[in-house]
């Protein structure tokens, strides 16, 4: 008698899909993961989010769905408001990757307060708010990973808005990973170092890219999280960097 056991699938939201390691993540996964079955990604409208979702478009086997959300992550009842479409559309999310970021570094004497707002809405509201919701809706997820960065471990000078933001996207990881747990959910925090991205680019214009790590090498780490082995990774806050 034939084995009449479903095959495997799984679903994956990636925020900043539009370049980076949203993008990266994105790419590996259609590439590696014969299980998946949707990508949702997200990102703000832009030239750069056209391109992307195209080519991941033109990447994904048959049968492989990506779907595209246009939403500013600055905006929390736009948040919502996916997370209704993405539940009442498709269903499931069985792995979370929480990428998008933002900031405006400047020194603590020049700090506009609705940038500091935006930043910790985009970096931490955000995240929580898509698992939260997610999981008022039913969800059950398989892995939720948060990316955190190095500079939420140790302060810089001039990034302060950018640092705190990160700083509570490890301890809040902390907190998921510990409630989650009852349900079977990994959450995993990465912490990368340099790394080439846009965002970067913000960050310390004057750097050479070529000379830090790139984003297919912290993409790299979360295809490994959701793969068997990345069961045993246990670490409440994983670094990554050269």
């Amino acid at each position: 008698m034939p084995d009449a056991t479903p095959a495997p699938s799984r679903t994956l939201l990636v925020t900043g899909a539009s370049r980076g390691i949203g993008l990266e993540t994105a790419r590996r996964f259609l590439q590696n993961d014969p299980a998946l079955t949707k990508v949702f990604t997200l990102a703000r409208p832009s030239h750069d989010f056209d391109d992307a979702v195209a080519e991941l478009r033109a990447l994904a086997r048959p049968g492989v769905e990506v779907v595209r959300y246009d939403v500013d992550l600055g905006d929390r009842a736009a948040v919502i408001d996916v997370v209704d479409r993405v539940a009442a559309e498709h269903g499931n999310v069985d792995l979370l990757v929480n990428n998008a970021g933002y900031t405006k570094p400047v020194p603590l004497q020049q700090v506009d307060f609705a940038d500091f707002e935006r930043t910790i809405a985009v970096n931490l509201y955000a995240p929580f708010t898509f698992v939260q919701e997610l999981l008022r809706r039913g969800n059950r997820f398989e892995l939720i990973v948060n990316i955190a960065s190095t500079a939420g471990i140790n302060g810089r000078s001039g990034w302060l808005t950018y640092s705190a933001s990160k700083a509570a996207v490890i301890n809040m990881s902390e907190v998921m990973r510990s409630e989650l747990a009852i349900y079977g959910t990994r959450v995993a925090c990465i912490s990368p170092g340099r790394t080439a991205t846009a965002l970067r680019r913000v960050l310390a214009p004057d750097e050479d890219p070529a000379t830090i790590m790139q984003p297919q090498d912290v993409a790299e780490v979360i295809e490994m999280l959701a793969s068997p082995v990345g069961r045993f990774v246990d670490s409440a806050n994983l670094v990554v960097r050269q």
